[in-house]
């Protein structure tokens, strides 16, 4: 299969500051690892910059003009205790979601089966009207209506095994019987949703929480008893991922204990299902991971599975 990688350098000025977890390191790793032979095939691209009509989409105006005249000329600025941003962060964030929608361009485009997008900031906690959990804007939404709009792709899923509940994703989706939302996560954990009793207005969200501790085996069984038969039975025209690899258990932030193998398999069960109901065509992005080691391994994983599957 052909994949494309969309990233940019612009990616690693975004510095929230030296004890904070979503630091540059983190996309350097994934970065380094994905600079081996066995991506050798990978098409690289750079990253563009988001227009207002496509941020516009998920976020009102309040919203994006707020994230982006916070950006401070020095220094660091927090838009809340968690959520920090430097002089570099309103072009890293513009170039996340820019990522997401050039990849689905490309994708939708024939140009490629699939993209991994090693962006920063993540986006799967930014709601429409707040900036969130280290998040300013909610790139993959932004891509999943990038699908719509541009390219008449109007049943759109993402799926997100990040440990941390995708609480704005779900929001955006909420009330649109054609967008789908999945998650497996940690319970308890921030944000504090993602409860199986969410559903969504349509009965469009799906919610796979993970007790403390839970490995392999318990992720593989929501994964097989929730999560995918409900996108099956969805029959996207259209998937993204929000490919965070903090559920692993080398990671600091949670209790989960999934292992890099994990991320390969259901990125590959994921990609069978695309390549029956939408032609294979699948979009990623990443969101958390914060061991650099496991995060490392893990996006490896997950490239080399899109890459094979």
């Amino acid at each position: 299969m052909t994949t494309l990688l969309y990233s940019h350098t612009a990616f690693l000025a975004h510095d929230p500051g030296i004890m904070h977890p979503e630091s540059p390191a983190r996309l350097r790793a994934v970065l380094d690892a994905l600079d081996h032979d066995d991506f050798a095939a990978l098409g690289r691209r750079e990253a563009p910059e988001a227009t207002r009509e496509q941020l516009l989409r998920i976020h009102p105006a309040q919203h994006v003009d707020g994230v982006l005249n916070a950006i401070p000329q020095e220094g660091q600025v927090g838009l809340d205790m968690d959520t920090i941003v430097s002089p570099g962060s309103g072009e890293a964030a513009l170039r996340a979601a820019g990522a997401l929608c050039a990849a689905v361009d490309a994708v939708a485009a024939g140009e490629a089966d699939n993209a991994f997008c090693a962006v920063r900031p993540p986006g799967h906690h930014a709601e429409p009207d707040r900036a969130m959990g280290f998040c300013l804007f909610n790139n993959v939404a932004i891509g999943a209506l990038q699908a719509r709009a541009v390219h008449g792709l109007n049943r759109v899923a993402v799926v997100d095994f990040d440990v941390h509940h995708g609480n704005g994703t779900q929001a955006a989706f909420w009330d649109d019987q054609d967008l789908f939302y999945a998650s497996s996560h940690q319970v308890p954990l921030y944000p504090g949703t993602g409860d199986r009793s969410e559903r969504g207005r349509y009965n469009n969200i799906v919610n796979a929480p993970l007790a403390p501790s839970s490995g392999s085996a318990e992720f593989r069984q929501a994964m097989r008893d929730l999560v995918f038969p409900a996108l099956t039975k969805f029959e996207p025209n259209f998937l993204l991922i929000s490919a965070g690899f903090d559920a692993h258990d080398d990671d600091p932030l949670a209790g989960l204990r999934l292992q890099t193998e994990d991320y390969a398999w259901v990125t590959s069960e994921l990609v069978a299902i695309a390549r029956h109901a939408c032609g294979g065509r699948v979009v990623s992005a990443l969101e958390g991971g914060y061991d650099l080691s496991a995060l490392a391994d893990s996006a490896a994983a997950h490239v080399g599975a899109l890459m094979t599957a």
